[in-house]
């Protein structure tokens, strides 16, 4: 008997709850950390960024709609099916060259980091919210609100760590986003797309596109449907380009730059705050 061909596993961009492939078909070797073809990728293009906003807006009012506490549970459910599926991972980082004890140590936080921001859905309102002294006859309210589609960029270094370090506390706040995927290793964050798929998370709220960061970086940070911009790069002249790109309709902008993603700095409730909007509320006292 011949010796048997392994089926290896096509990645493809997660958006809208599906797999589709770069509507311009492309794609782009993903080697490890000796040069070694590992897997190809897919190659977004601006119409994939383009279309992925179209998504995470039709995504973002049920989202947001929901009771924090529901958001908390789905949070929760992703950690969980992230715990379940913890040896698939493993071997997805360990595949880009990944030392085994590192693949464990960012895939355990990465679990961890969830079950965090699930732990504060339904508690920013409550420390960050208030109410407001006023000289007449009604009650004032002040509470967070999401701030609509966020385009998050990822870094190149924890490829998974980083991203979901970055979609937890967006997500937790009731936004929708597009992230770009770390460009040298995405492999483990499309896996992450297949676990979202399978968890309680409405198609659309979050979306996942791999490719050449200088084909789609501009594209989603001059979008005008795009509300707010998290970006982990440091080099100052692509910042420099995502500024300018986001003043045009004055969007939201965050740039985090950490030294080291298993601090624990990253699980802070500021980090969710960032990306919600004060809304002020009036209410005639006796109605």
């Amino acid at each position: 008997m011949a010796d048997r061909i392994e089926v290896l596993k096509t990645y493809k961009t997660y958006v809208g709850g599906k797999f589709p492939r770069s509507e311009s078909d492309r794609t782009y070797q993903i080697k490890d950390g000796k040069g070694k073809h590992i897997a190809n990728a897919c190659r977004c293009s601006r119409k994939d960024v383009r279309d992925a906003v179209v998504t995470a807006r039709s995504a973002f009012g049920g989202w947001s709609s929901r009771s924090a506490y529901n958001r908390g549970q789905v949070l929760y459910r992703i950690a969980e099916m992230l715990e379940g599926r913890k040896d698939q991972f493993l071997r997805e980082l360990q595949l880009a060259g990944i030392k085994e004890k590192d693949a464990k140590h960012e895939v355990h936080t990465a679990i961890d980091r969830v079950i965090y921001f699930a732990g504060w859905t339904d508690k920013i309102s409550q420390v960050f919210g208030t109410v407001n002294p006023v000289a007449s006859a009604h009650f004032n309210f002040s509470s967070p609100d999401a701030t609509g589609v966020v385009g998050i960029i990822a870094p190149e270094e924890y490829p998974l760590l980083s991203a979901i370090s970055m979609i937890a506390p967006v997500i937790a706040g009731g936004n929708s986003c597009i992230l770009l995927a770390s460009e040298t290793n995405p492999l483990p964050v499309v896996s992450f797309g297949e676990v979202l798929h399978a968890s309680d998370v409405p198609a659309g709220v979050v979306n996942i596109l791999t490719g050449y960061r200088s084909e789609t970086a501009e594209t989603i940070s001059s979008h005008k449907d795009v509300n707010a911009l998290f970006s982990s790069i440091s080099d100052n002249k692509f910042r420099k380009l995502i500024d300018e790109n986001a003043s045009i309709n004055v969007k939201r902008t965050e740039h985090y730059t950490p030294d080291d993603w298993y601090s624990d700095d990253h699980e802070n409730p500021y980090l969710v705050l960032k990306f919600m909007e004060t809304k002020t509320t009036w209410h005639p006292v006796g109605f």
